[in-house]
């Protein structure tokens, strides 16, 4: 219901905060589901960050987008073939919960029984976070710090003034400045 929102939106800065609210909605999906470090990540980068980019990008262009004519059929296409996809490929997805879920029983028993012997980190939560996915966190550090970088880049920038352009095409006063005569 969002997705059909934020593409019928089109008031750029109501988009924006649709996807900042939908990146919101799937971080309380994630938490709901036990994935504490994915829900703080999305919410984080995918409400937080990205949203302070997409602002950030709105303060340089038009608040709202132009009206297009007639549907862009190529674009259409690449979602439905992709859309149909991705479908099919979830039929091949065991069913959720289930006990007798690959996940349940190859990974899982192995973290409980072996994570202080191959660790020795009595917490099971610390020990695969920082440890067995050490890589894994630590690109996510690494992405975290990219946006903050681009943020902190994008911000210090000077606002970029349009210029209006006259009948002949020379350039005249900036917006926000008082044209004379």
């Amino acid at each position: 219901m969002v997705a059909v929102a934020v593409v019928r939106q089109r008031d750029l800065f109501a988009a924006a905060m649709l996807f900042a609210i939908y990146s919101l909605l799937s971080a309380g999906l994630f938490a709901v589901l036990d994935a504490g470090d994915v829900a703080l990540t999305e919410a984080a980068v995918g409400a937080g960050i990205s949203t302070i980019l997409v602002l950030a990008v709105l303060a340089l262009t038009h608040r709202r987008e132009r009206h297009r004519r007639g549907h862009d059929l190529p674009a259409l296409a690449i979602v439905l073939v992709t859309g149909a996809g991705l479908v099919y490929a979830s039929l091949d997805l065991p069913a959720f919960g289930d006990p007798d879920n690959p996940v349940h029983q190859h990974v899982a028993p192995y973290y409980i029984e072996q994570t202080y012997s191959d660790m020795g980190v009595p917490n099971l939560v610390a020990a695969v976070l920082a440890s067995y996915r050490s890589i894994d966190t630590m690109g996510e550090a690494i992405v975290i710090l990219t946006a903050g970088i681009i943020v902190f880049a994008l911000l210090a920038a000077p606002p970029v003034r349009r210029q209006r352009r006259n009948r002949t095409g020379e350039r005249g006063a900036s917006d926000g400045e008082e044209e004379s005569g």
